[in-house]
């Protein structure tokens, strides 16, 4: 078993690597149109996760759009994600030069004001639009910024997605490590790029979201808590294949209380408020195949 395993990761990776090393020697426009190929084929021949997909856009948005409509936003989302994988594996070949023809910024000045307060930021996403792009880019624009990031099961996967990273200057803080470099990033001034739309299963914050209570990451709300650095969500808007926007909105504070886990409930409302905003107007930009409500929900 142990070693049918290791030779499926092998394959993986090798499939990973040759298909990212075929992309970087490709015309952008090129990739991009392989990537919604690629997102074509998972939604509508390989159908991967897309009973999934169709129901959480129905339980989000159903009551406004009928099921043409939610099938022409599933599709599209599915395209979205193909062309954010195919941005992802260029990072070898993407220049400072080359980002800033992609991409523009939008409120800056609220990243800006984090840095003069001497503390950092958390700097919050969903995995909405090409998230991995929007991180390099703003590495790349010049600001101090770490991952935190998850392990995936295959280790030279896993590898391989880091050094991506760190090819565009960006820093790796590993879950096992967390709280230890998390602290020590934002102490020295750095922003603190997180993740934090996906189901926290029973340790979560229980939380609403489009209606429904959802389990979510307690860690960007903790940290900011901890350190008084202020959370400033971003969001990457695809606005043809040739040019996307980066928006930085202002930064979210609460008023503490006596009660930690109230105050972090409320944190994490708020910044899920304005991802939920960003989410019905821009609804193929998200990540719905995951299974948001698995923990709260039948599903």
């Amino acid at each position: 078993m142990a070693t049918m395993r290791r030779i499926r990761h092998r394959i993986e990776y090798l499939f990973t690597l040759g298909l990212g090393s075929l992309i970087q020697i490709l015309p952008y426009q090129t990739s991009i149109y392989l990537g919604s190929f690629l997102g074509d084929l998972a939604f509508s021949l390989f159908r991967i996760r897309r009973k999934i997909t169709l129901d959480n856009l129905g339980r989000a948005l159903g009551h406004n759009l009928n099921k043409k409509e939610i099938k022409k936003i599933a599709r599209e989302a599915y395209r979205n994600i193909g062309r954010g994988l195919v941005e992802y594996a260029m990072f070898p070949a993407l220049s400072k030069r080359k980002l800033d023809k992609l991409v523009e910024f939008e409120g800056l000045e609220n990243v800006d004001q984090a840095l003069k307060n001497k503390k950092g930021a958390v700097l919050v996403a969903g995995h909405f639009g090409s998230w991995e792009l929007m991180g390099a880019a703003f590495r790349q624009k010049g600001y101090p910024i770490d991952f935190l990031v998850g392990e995936q099961h295959n280790l030279l996967v896993d590898n391989l997605m880091n050094k991506y990273r760190q090819l565009m200057g960006i820093g790796i803080i590993k879950m096992g490590t967390a709280t230890r470099g998390v602290i020590k990033a934002l102490r020295n001034n750095r922003f603190v790029a997180m993740l934090s739309d996906q189901d926290a299963g029973k340790d979560g914050a229980i939380i609403s979201f489009f209606g429904y209570p959802a389990s979510t990451p307690k860690g960007p709300a903790a940290f900011a808590l901890k350190t008084g650095a202020p959370i400033i969500m971003g969001f990457i808007i695809r606005q043809n294949n040739r040019r996307q926007k980066i928006i930085f909105e202002e930064p979210i504070y609460i008023r503490r209380s006596n009660n930690r886990d109230e105050d972090i409930k409320k944190l994490t409302q708020a910044y899920t408020s304005l991802l939920e905003d960003y989410i019905r107007r821009y609804p193929d930009h998200w990540f719905w195949p995951h299974r948001r409500w698995k923990s709260t929900l039948k599903q």
